[in-house]
């Protein structure tokens, strides 16, 4: 009875802690990290500012809102998880549970802020992909044409499930790919250098289009920025 009971406390812990790291932090918390990594001499993540896609067609700035709010909360969250890492760590604690379980959560926060911030920069756009431009030369190369690429890339969009749709490319063989990441820190391709990221978490669409998938994904596309996608290209 008594192994039960030590079982059981464990896993609320564990859920306790699950569920203090999923939320959003407080003014306290933040200040308090702030501080620790000044002392340190880490400077924090700082949430990057995309208000200029307000306005932007096929996107309702209500949307938008919500969607810069939700970025906003893993920026804060990876300092806060980072800060916390490092406490724990001056107090001998990574072999800890606690340790382990916030280093895990570690990756799901800082992809969601990392590709949140790709995923707004190549946004914004009013023009199509240039016909003579590197990235199109090398989306002909790998997938015979723009328009073979745009279906296969907007058809893994279109699956059932959440997450995130990425065109790699490979910097050691310089192939592009189109991925699906199931979850912000899953799927990724080791090494791989993201040119173009589309969210199709429902929260990225459902505000403005339901589940219509689909109108989303042509909305995105007639704002893809095809100059900040280039920058991205491996040299």
């Amino acid at each position: 009875m008594r192994r039960i009971q030590v079982i059981g406390m464990a896993g609320l812990f564990m859920m306790a802690l699950l569920l203090a790291c999923s939320q959003e932090p407080t003014g306290a918390q933040v200040a308090t990290q702030a501080k620790a990594q000044a002392k340190s001499g880490v400077k924090p993540y700082e949430a990057q500012d995309f208000s200029k896609l307000k306005g932007m067609a096929g996107f309702s700035d209500k949307l938008l809102d919500l969607h810069f709010t939700l970025y906003q909360g893993y920026v804060k969250n990876t300092n806060l998880l980072m800060e916390q890492l490092q406490q724990l760590a001056t107090q001998n604690q990574t072999g800890s549970p606690a340790y382990a379980e916030l280093k895990r959560r570690l990756g799901w926060e800082f992809n969601g802020m990392r590709l949140h911030e790709l995923y707004f920069g190549n946004l914004g756009g009013k023009e199509s992909l240039k016909k003579d431009s590197q990235l199109m030369k090398r989306l002909e190369e790998n997938f015979g044409s723009y328009d073979s690429w745009a279906a296969d890339f907007k058809g893994t969009g279109a699956m059932r499930g959440i997450g995130w749709v990425v065109l790699y490319e490979d910097p050691k063989s310089g192939r592009l790919i189109n991925f699906w990441i199931n979850e912000h820190d899953v799927g990724h391709p080791a090494g791989g250098n993201p040119l173009l990221v589309m969210d199709v978490f429902e929260h990225a669409f459902l505000t403005d289009y339901g589940l219509k998938r689909g109108d989303y994904i042509q909305a995105f596309f007639q704002n893809i920025n095809w100059p900040a996608v280039e920058t991205r290209l491996g040299k």
